[in-house]
């Protein structure tokens, strides 16, 4: 009994449990103070390495050095080619109408026809060459890369690092990486996009075959004798070379061409209007040639034709003149030498004989005489 009444003190547990949790919120407080002040401190020093960056970013940007490329004659010439090229894209865009002088069947043309036009005659010189340089850095890409592979490997590559990002976000942050970039709405073509889309498609398909056909049927003679030529060159250069040879060289006559006669005009179409006027003279010599031996022709067939027609009549005539005398001697007459009157004698009425007083008789017929007069020009046979 005089241990449970002796005056010595008993720890209380609800003060050492008290002051457990004191310690744990302190421990708590302390942690947390310290990654405060390791994330303002790390915040601190991210802020003056930005604020030392855009200092710095300033002090470049601010430099003469700088600002003489930045504003200087350089940048301002660059500016200014950007702004023309802009322009010559949005003419070239604005150049697609239908033109105004239909095709020789009365068709009307295609939009394509007027851009075509533009871009090829290099109404708008920086679009053109682009265009130019686009067409052949594709030809060249087609030759030299594996297109096709390069597709394939950017596709895995892209979904690789898509599917990588979500798998990763997910383990580490408790959400996906990819998700967090997902657009709200899916992008989708819209009907009057698609419309609008499948109008210009036709129109470009249409291009070709109303171009062809034009060609075909020579609407333009200049146009389907340049088609010829070029078809006619192809067939003996596809024999040994490639055809990404054969491409770069159309595309090169197609741009260029245009090119070269719009730069040289006056001295291409001087030689263009010589070389015309020697075809015509030479064409109007062959032409009068040609209508001189024609005129002599035409003289002597109708001399032959008028000699056998006279001809023809005599021999006619004479026909005639037989079968109206058929009794007469097919001998040569012989002519008489002339007699003088001194040498002729005197006749009396009784020197001649008396005129028959009987009827005439009948003649006999034709060919009884013609036969008669054969057999007395026919010499006799020797027995």
């Amino acid at each position: 009994m005089s241990d449970l009444t002796s005056d010595t003190v008993v720890p209380s547990i609800e003060n050492h449990t008290s002051n457990g949790s004191t310690n744990l919120e302190s421990a708590k407080n302390t942690v947390a103070n310290s990654k405060s002040n390791q994330a303002s401190e790390l915040l601190t020093h991210t802020t003056d390495k930005i604020a030392d960056a855009s200092a710095a970013a300033n002090a470049v940007s601010n430099h003469p050095v700088t600002q003489s490329v930045t504003n200087g004659p350089v940048a301002e010439s660059v500016k200014n080619e950007h702004a023309k090229t802009q322009a010559e894209f949005s003419n070239l865009a604005a150049s697609r109408t239908t033109p105004a002088t239909p095709a020789a069947t009365g068709q009307q043309l295609t939009h394509y026809h007027s851009f075509f036009n533009s871009l090829l005659s290099w109404n708008n010189p920086r679009a053109s060459a682009i265009a130019y340089v686009s067409v052949v850095a594709f030809i060249f890409a087609a030759r030299y890369l594996d297109i096709l592979r390069y597709t394939f490997k950017i596709t895995w590559m892209t979904l690789g690092v898509t599917v990588l990002a979500e798998v990763l976000g997910k383990a580490l942050l408790s959400h996906g990486l990819t998700s967090q970039i997902r657009p709200r709405k899916y992008y989708t073509v819209s009907k009057q996009t698609l419309d609008s889309l499948t109008g210009d498609v036709n129109e470009f398909i249409n291009f070709f075959v109303i171009e062809s056909q034009r060609i075909v049927f020579t609407e333009n003679v200049f146009a389907s004798a340049t088609a010829f030529l070029g078809a006619f060159i192809s067939y003996y250069l596809i024999k040994f070379v490639p055809l990404w040879g054969l491409s770069l060289i159309a595309t090169s006559v197609l741009f260029l061409s245009p090119l070269i006669y719009k730069t040289n005009k006056e001295v291409i179409d001087h030689y263009v209007k010589q070389a015309a006027d020697i075809a015509n003279q030479q064409t109007e010599q062959v032409r009068q040639i040609a209508s001189h031996h024609a005129a002599r022709a035409t003289e002597t067939t109708k001399q032959y034709v008028g000699e056998y027609s006279h001809k023809a009549q005599e021999m006619i005539s004479s026909a005639r003149g037989r079968s109206v005398s058929p009794t007469a001697s097919a001998k040569p007459v012989k002519t008489e030498p002339e007699i003088k009157k001194e040498n002729i004698p005197a006749y009396k009425a009784e020197d001649f004989p008396a005129a028959p007083k009987e009827e005439f008789k009948a003649a006999p017929p034709v060919g009884e005489v013609a036969n008669s007069l054969r057999s007395e020009e026919e010499p006799l046979i020797a027995t």
